[in-house]
Formats: structure tokens, sequence, C-alpha cells
């Protein structure tokens, strides 16, 4: 289903005059947050703000409960809370990842009733044994900042829209005396149920609650608090307890009170009766803060201190928009503004705000801290966004990426392990994935100078962390210059991915002058030389004695050394080094051969589990981009002086893996890096090498693109005889003058000015000279 028809025209005139701000154009029509939200893209379609801290979607399903702490394999689908092709909607919650691999959150769920009161989600297959709605994607509506649905079974239409810490609801009901607004603290977004640790919720007036929710999902200590008010008092309420062995005070046996004030609970549900007139609003305010309720009414106060829904709205439209021109476009057809749009709206989804309108934000230690020198955040997807996303923000969202720096920095000093992040969010660390990538996140920002920080410290940080001898098989790395695979999994992933981490590390060192750490850690990045197996080409998994691991498969991705990814992917994953990693291999001929085999050969049927295996997601041959560590992969052409082949490949995997449509994306979107991949293609450059200030040449899909960076000036990108024909690169100029070279540097970019494309149907091999990318 292609989204674009989806936006009126009544809408868009609408917005053109609501967005008539000098010298910006309304690019909010062209994003449509229903991208992804069908197969495993695991985006959701509710409203938030750019990086805000409330996402306010609805939920299609959660985790059912009653599982006694079993996986719950089938909840992987729902990591966003949403999927397309389901035919109920429990509710709309106010936390929510967007692209991850992982779920959590899922927080403080809301549903409107009418008729009987039901307490329980229901089952979608009985949606009438339960408070779930049945709803049409006829009467569905998703745009940046709002979203809207008809709830068929209590006919009632529900809107959203965000502040960035606030939710504002809007519930249209019919005529009814028996009205609810049902307010689920077990509901949430976890493999596994008995998540809730403890909740606590306060009735403080006939329209003011308040609470809090403690979880232990995947983040372990995680407390959100909230304050919650009605734009009209409720007639009566009540509370259910569903524990088991938990002291009620009075109410002895009994689970569920009416009308008292102050329950406490592991799993709490509320319920908010009220009389509606035919047509009625009920308008509520949910505010959250990760310090306490009196910082979450604070938010709410500071941000939407008024009851007018449309103008949260507007002001919500206006941030996305003061966004998106940030990179003004003009494209060959309407589908390619669409997916331009869409990627980056996915793309300034998060990392998100992890503070109070006062600077207060709960640390890694769990003590509260305070700061007004930067915006603290969270959710650092780093094992995905250091490749794409981040370099991206350095690019269109500088001083934000200084302060998500800032934030790492503040969890390095609030660790107790001294490590800088890995994969936190809410004030913990998960330790998913492999790598220590906050450095390439820091040395990509130092390198291009867009560092006000402390870079000294900012390198101590790294060094320290990279010396951790207690993390991840660092230990066996530091002293072999290897993993041993029979003492550390994926242990070809994690050498090949600390010896980067470690040229990055290597880079600001000599940027800033450090000859004894430069000199440590340029030795360490060349231990990726230690996984090779030149008998038969590939990098192998080493045991502790040194010898190769037998009954060795490069064709496998399970049990074989590798994470996300089997050998003839990770064996392509030197970025720090292209041409040593050419020559290690056997040369450009012998590579070559390798890259054009990856990009052609049929997986046989045994290498999935089975016909519907979500691997088979995002995959071109053998070369998987619906996982990270491939996305520089089409781009090493370059180093074998055949860049016609990275235009066509770029230009080929942009059309088979982004759509305008519900299941345009080819895998998890991962917090924006599949969406990051799309905008530097597209644009026609890319940074293989995050630490390396060169950005390497493509064939842009654009026709011309203006970059109205935050320095205030402007980077243009013009392109001659633009078409699906023309993909390959004829001429580029640089403000003027002819490049003979493949790569652009950040420099260029950030001092403005204006680089031509002359496209052709044919590749010019003459255009770029011998070694015309650094080493």
């Amino acid at each position: 289903m292609t989204l674009t028809k989806l936006f009126s025209t009544a809408f868009f005139l609408a917005s053109l005059s609501s967005f008539a701000q000098k010298g910006t154009e309304n690019f909010v029509p062209y994003a449509h947050p229903l991208v992804g939200t069908a197969k495993m893209g695991h985006t959701y379609p509710g409203a938030t703000v750019p990086f805000g801290m409330v996402q306010l979607s609805p939920d299609t399903d959660t985790l059912p409960y009653g599982v006694n702490g079993k996986y719950n394999a089938d909840v992987y689908r729902f990591c966003a809370g949403y999927q397309y092709d389901s035919k109920t909607i429990t509710g709309f919650s106010h936390t929510h990842f967007s692209g991850t691999g992982h779920s959590d959150l899922g927080d403080f769920l809301i549903m409107p009733t009418t008729g009987k009161l039901q307490l329980n989600p229901g089952t979608e297959d009985k949606p009438e044994s339960g408070y779930r709605s049945a709803f049409s994607h006829k009467n569905e509506t998703s745009e940046p900042a709002y979203y809207k649905v008809k709830l068929d079974d209590h006919n009632i239409t529900a809107e959203l829209t965000t502040s960035n810490r606030v939710g504002m609801h809007q519930y249209t009901f019919p005529k009814s005396d028996e009205a609810h607004v049902i307010l689920d603290l077990m509901a949430g977004l976890y493999q596994y149920d008995n998540k809730n640790v403890w909740t606590f919720v306060r009735v403080e007036n006939d329209t003011l609650i308040t609470g809090f929710r403690q979880t232990n999902g995947w983040a372990r200590t995680r407390i959100v608090y909230f304050a919650m008010t009605f734009s009209k008092p409720f007639k009566n309420y009540g509370t259910r307890i569903d524990d088991k062995n938990v002291y009620k005070g009075f109410w002895g046996k009994f689970d569920q009170a009416h009308n008292f004030p102050e329950v406490a609970g592991k799993n709490l549900k509320m319920y908010f009766d009220f009389q509606t007139a035919e047509n009625e609003k009920i308008k509520i305010k949910f505010a959250i803060s990760p310090v306490s309720t009196e910082g979450a009414l604070a938010n709410m106060k500071a941000e939407i201190p008024h009851w007018d829904f449309d103008r949260v709205k507007q002001e919500g439209q206006a941030l996305w928009n003061k966004e998106f021109n940030k990179v003004a476009i003009k494209a060959i057809n309407e589908d390619d503004k669409v997916n331009f749009y869409t990627a980056m709206y996915h793309s300034f989804l998060g990392p998100t705000t992890y503070m109070d309108v006062d600077g207060s934000y709960k640390g890694i230690d769990q003590i509260v801290h305070k700061t007004d020198s930067f915006t603290n955040y969270t959710s650092f997807s780093l094992w995905d966004t250091y490749r794409t996303l981040h370099p991206l923000f350095n690019v269109l969202q500088p001083a934000r990426n200084a302060d998500m720096i800032k934030s790492m920095l503040a969890h390095y000093n609030q660790s107790v392990h001294k490590m800088l992040p890995v994969w936190s969010h809410y004030g913990n660390e998960n330790w998913c994935m492999i790598g220590y990538h906050s450095v390439p996140v820091i040395a990509d920002a130092v390198i291009k100078g867009n560092a006000n920080f402390d870079v000294n410290k900012a390198l101590d940080a790294c060094v320290t962390t990279a010396r951790n001898k207690y993390y991840d098989g660092l230990n066996y790395y530091m002293e072999k210059g290897f993993v041993p695979d029979d003492k550390n999994s994926s242990s070809v992933s994690k050498t090949l991915e600390y010896a980067y981490d470690d040229w990055c590390i290597a880079q600001m060192a000599k940027k800033l002058n450090r000859s004894d750490i430069y000199d440590e850690f340029i030795k360490r990045a060349a231990n990726y030389k230690n996984v090779y197996d030149a008998s038969i080409g590939f990098m192998r998994p080493k045991l502790d004695d040194g010898s190769w691991r037998k009954n060795f498969d490069p064709l496998d991705t399970h049990g074989q050394g590798f994470i996300e990814g089997n050998s003839w992917n990770y064996s392509l994953y030197v970025p720090q080094a292209p041409t040593d990693m050419i020559e290690l291999m056997g040369g450009k001929k012998r590579f070559t051969t390798h890259l054009d085999s990856l990009f052609s050969m049929n997986l046989p049927d045994k290498y999935f589990e089975n016909t519907e295996d979500i691997s088979r997601d995002g995959i071109i041959g053998n070369y998987v981009h619906g996982n990270e560590p491939s996305h520089h992969v089409a781009y090493l052409y370059n180093w074998l002086d055949q860049p016609w082949k990275t235009e066509e490949k770029t230009r080929m995997i942009l059309k088979a893996m982004y759509k305008s449509s519900v299941d345009g994306l080819g895998g998890n979107d991962d917090f924006g890096q599949m969406s990051a991949w799309f905008i530097f293609s597209s644009l026609g450059f890319y940074p293989v090498a995050p630490g390396s200030d060169q950005y390497i040449f493509t064939s842009p899909t654009v026709q011309n693109a203006k970059l109205n960076l935050e320095n205030g000036k402007t980077f243009e990108i013009d392109v001659k005889d633009q078409s699906d024909k023309n993909v390959y690169i004829q001429k580029i100029e640089l403000n003027g003058k002819v490049l003979t070279r493949n790569y652009i540097t950040h420099a260029e970019i950030m001092d403005g000015g204006r680089i031509n494309f002359v496209m052709g149907a044919k590749p010019n091999k003459k255009r770029v000279a011998a070694e015309s990318v650094k080493k």
C-alpha cells in the first residue's frame, strides 16, 4: 500500500498556510510515520516531536498476561507496540522505541471505552472479552506529531499529539452514561511478564492523578513518574490490583476498590467514569519525568499549560518542519520525496530527551543529577547508529550530537565500571550487542571539529573503556590480539569491531598530539589481521591455542563466531583500512570477485530457520542490508578503482530496501540507522569510516538538495540529467572546479558552497584518478 494518498489535498493546503514561514517549505505531508509498521521495520505510527521524551502511540498488542515468566517469541513483532496487520488496538502508551530489535517501554497505557467496564485487554481473536477495540485503517491518520483513529467497538474517535515531555489525548465520545478511561499500569512491551516491580497512583482531585511505575525489563532499574489531568472532572473512579500475596490494607481479600485516593501494588489498573454527550470531547494531558511526580507536573505546566489540542499539534508539526527544512530537496517523483522525508523523520526520533524542564535526570548511578549546560539524552543504540546516524547528526544536528556525547560522558563519569555507554536507556546500561561504539561517535565529532567539550577528557574516557579487561572478551583481545572463540561468543565480530574502535581512538590521539595513545591504539587497530585465514580467504574464528576453529562454514550465521552476519559479510568489515584489507585478501582482482559474488549469490534455504525466517528481510544475494555490518560494503568499489559499481549498487539498494509503503523498510530501522543510510546515499555521499573526515561519493537520487546548516551556511547539491536510467556519474564539480578524487571532506560541506553532479546512462571509467580515496 502506497501512503502518499493518505494525505488529503485539504490537509496539504491547510498545512501550507500554517507553515507560511519565510524561506521554508512545508515538508510535513511527505513524512509518513506508518512506513515500516508492517513486517520487521518496528517503527511506531503515533505522535512525537523531534527527539521527544514522549512517544504517544497505539499498541495493537502487548505482552499477554499470565505467561509465568516464560519467553514470548511473538512479542518480537511488537517491539514498537504496533503491527499494521493487527485488527485491534489495546490502547495508547507513552513511551516507545523506534525500529529496534528488542522490546521495552510501553509505559502508561490509556484506553477510552464505553459500555460495561472491562479491565483486561482481551485477545485479538476475541476483542469483546476485554477493553481492546477493532479498528480500520480507513479511519486512521498518521502524521508527524499527530495520530487519529476510530475505535469501532466503542464508537470513540481517538486523537493524539505531544510536546517534548507531555502527551495530549483528545477522545470524542458518543452519548453515554457508561464512558470510561482506563489507565493500565500493567501493560508493557517486554518479552517476559512480571516486568513491574511496583506501581503507585495518587488521585489528587477529580481531574489530577499522579504516580510512578518501577519496572525490571530490559532496563533493570527503571522508574518513570507521571502526572495526568483531565479536561473534565470524572464522576467516579476505581482501582484493580492483579497481585497475589500482596497486602491490601483494609481491603482484606478484595482486589478492587472504588474512590480510594492512594493505591500501590505490583500490578495496578485504574478506571475513571464519565457521563458524555454526543460528540463530547474529553482531553487528557499526560506528562512524564525520570525524577518525580513534581517534575512531571512542572513539565506539563511549562510545555502545555492550556487545553488547545490543535495548537499543540500545530506547534509539534512546526518543530518537524523546521527539522525537515535542514535539507530541502527536489525529486524526480513524489515517492522519492516521501521516502526522503520519512527517512528524515525516522532519523530524528532518537536518541530521546531524558531530563525535566529544570535540567534534572536520573543517572546511571541512580542518583538525580541536574545540568543547565546540555540536554541529556537516552536510548543509545550505538552498535547500529555509530555507522551513519551520528555522522548524519554531525552534518545536520551538530549541536544535538555534541549534547549526546556530553550525555555519554556523564554516563561514563557516573558508571562504577568507568565505561562509556554500549546500549543504554533510562539511566540503565543494557550491555546489548558488542564493541564500545561510543568511541567512534566521539572520535567522529572530534575529527570533524564538532566537539564543544573537553576533548582530552573524552579521549581518556575512550581509552579507559577500551582497556577494561572485564568487558566482553577484552582481556583476551588485549593479551592475544584476538578474542578466542572457545572463550567468548561472537569472537570474530568482536575482534573486528574492537579493532575499528581502536583505530578511532588512534585518530583522536593523533589530532590531540597524544603520541603514546596513538602508538598503542594504531597497533591494536591492525588486530583484524589476526582472524583472517589466508588459506580459505575469509575471517575465521580462532581458538585460545591459536588454531583455527574446525567445521567452519563462512555462509552460516549460527554459532560461527559472528553476530548478525556471516563471514562473507564480516570479512569486508575493516572500514579503517580498506586498502590493506584488499591486499590481505589477495588484491583487487580477487577482492572484486568476492564483492561481486556477495550481491549475486543465492543463499540456500538451509541457512534460514524456516521459509518465513525474519532474517530473510533485507537480503540481496548474500548482502544483508537489514543488518548494519554491511552498510559500508557497496562503497568499497571505490578502493577497487570501480566507483561505477558503487553507483549502480547503491541505486539498486535504495530501490529494493526503501519504499513509501507500510512494509517499506528492509529490516529493523534501528533507531534511524537504516534511514540515515538512505539520506546520505540519496544525497550522493557516505561516511564509510566515522572517525575520518571523508565522505565517499555515490550516485545521488535527488534532483537538487539544499543543506541549510546550523552554522548559517548553505551547501547545495545539484544533479544534471537525473533519471532512473542515468545511474552513473559523468563529472563532479565542487564550487566550479572538476574533482578527480572520489570523496568530499566534512570541512568542504560545512564551509558551504555547491557541488554539481552530471549523470549518464553508461559508466565514465576515466572520471577519477586511480587511488582517488585515501588509504
